[in-house]
């Protein structure tokens, strides 16, 4: 794979990084691929060669290319770092993936080691990333350099990611707006980013198991002139932690000397995780963690990942009191009709039971226990 022609371009108040992507061993069209955002931010954004390695890097790996070339510098630190993920790509997938060749400059100078930046979160509106971000606002003073200043919210993921559903360009303005009121509140920085990095590969298992956190920090890297540490909410917890997109030994390994990567709250539960935001008002009225997308609701009350954190509320007590979900319980008909024995999903029932227990919800314990192909 060959990344080509980067180049800053501007459109629509919006200023975008770009570069062109060319395959060599597969046989796939050239791509332009970008990052985006408003040109309020033009200052401190930057078409970084880092951004389009690190978002490439996976699916020439996928897709079976020898090399990946660009003819620009990068940073000695971040080309170790993608050693590594080269190394767990090709163990995670038993060998089916195949180290590349890395050809690029090295880069003598870290540019941005002598300007003052500022911390950045990846905010999508879900537990994760809200429990991170309550948790530094109560840990870091304001003043602290790991005190968080941005959000970053991207289109790109489960919103306008996968091509056939379009680029719901609507939903993502609900998104912001919803967010917006949770920014203020934390006295953060939300910064919409638009990209199309994901669109390299649309399979939805390259997605989930090994790419989505290089992306993230694709975007990271565009920032650089703004953001010297960015962090990322951890998808799991330690007991729990195997292959995915989002690792903690692999988000971290995609940093450069001048960018530091944070994967956090692996010590935290989803439970643990839920009962923070529930605590922060403002963040529990405008949480966002549904896949579906619907026209009419922030949370379609239907999807996987609605119904897994509905549950999670009622074990806790809590799911009346928001009005992110419509429903004050759940059905269980509707929770049955899901299979949560796929993707790593148990541990986030199973860690229910006893705080339903505790409730007296014998209806879902059961339900679960049955689901859960276990007994009591």
């Amino acid at each position: 794979m060959r990344i080509e022609n980067l180049r800053m371009e501007t459109a629509r108040k919006l200023v975008r990084a770009t570069a062109t992507v060319k395959w060599e061993t597969s046989d796939r069209p050239d791509k332009d691929i970008y990052i985006e955002t408003e040109a309020a931010y033009a200052e401190s954004f930057s078409c970084n060669p880092h951004a389009f390695m690190v978002g490439c890097i996976i699916p020439a790996m996928h897709f079976g290319e020898e090399r990946l070339k660009i003819d620009a510098d990068i940073c000695p630190s971040l080309r170790e770092g993608l050693d590594l993920v080269m190394a767990l790509m090709h163990l995670w997938s038993n060998g089916a993936y195949a180290p590349l060749r890395i050809e690029a400059g090295t880069a003598s100078l870290a540019p941005f080691q002598r300007v003052q930046r500022q911390a950045g979160l990846f905010l999508s509106g879900g537990f994760d990333s809200l429990a991170a971000l309550r948790l530094n606002r109560l840990a870091y003073p304001d003043s602290h350099p790991g005190s968080i200043k941005d959000g970053y919210l991207v289109h790109g993921f489960d919103i306008g990611g996968v091509l056939e559903r379009g680029m719901k360009y609507h939903v993502f303005e609900r998104a912001k707006s919803a967010l917006a009121d949770v920014a203020e509140d934390a006295g953060i920085n939300l910064i919409p980013v638009y990209t199309n990095i994901r669109h390299l590969c649309d399979e939805r298992d390259l997605w989930l198991d090994k790419f989505f956190g290089a992306v993230l920090a694709a975007v990271a890297h565009a920032f650089v002139p703004r953001s010297d540490m960015v962090y990322i909410g951890s998808s799991y917890d330690l007991p729990n932690i195997h292959p995915c997109g989002s690792h903690p030994l692999l988000d971290p390994e995609f940093s450069s000397y001048d960018l530091k990567i944070r994967h956090c709250n692996l010590h935290l539960s989803r439970v643990e995780k839920l009962k923070i935001v529930a605590g922060w008002d403002v963040a529990f009225q405008n949480f966002r963690v549904c896949l579906a997308n619907v026209k009419d609701r922030l949370n379609c009350g239907k999807c996987e990942k609605c119904v897994r954190t509905m549950a999670g509320l009622v074990a806790i007590g809590k799911l009346d009191q928001t009005r992110a979900f419509v429903e004050d319980d759940l059905d269980l008909d509707l929770l049955s009709s899901f299979n949560i024995r796929i993707r790593v999903r148990e541990p986030f029932y199973e860690e229910l039971i006893p705080l339903l227990e505790q409730q007296g919800r014998n209806d879902f314990v059961d339900t679960l226990y049955r689901m859960l192909g276990k007994e009591k």
